[in-house]
């Protein structure tokens, strides 16, 4: 798997997994219980994951809605 988005902001999070799933490509959230560590205050960023194969498309998918993408 490959990151594609990191932010600490859970509406982008949302909002990239709505378009991504869009696209039929399945995409995984990592850090999301960060949150009972640091205490809910959006310290600790969360991480997009995708397969490799689907990467490439993801990262434009989201690039081309605006999105700060991570990775090559």
């Amino acid at each position: 798997m490959l990151e594609v988005l990191r932010t600490t902001d859970p509406t982008v999070i949302a909002f990239a997994t709505a378009l991504l799933r869009a696209e039929d490509i399945e995409c995984f959230v990592m850090d999301v219980h960060m949150s009972i560590l640091e205490g809910g205050i959006g310290a600790f960023p969360r991480r997009m994951m995708v397969a490799r194969a689907d990467a490439f498309m993801a990262r434009a998918i989201l690039k081309d809605n605006a999105l700060d993408v991570s990775g090559g």
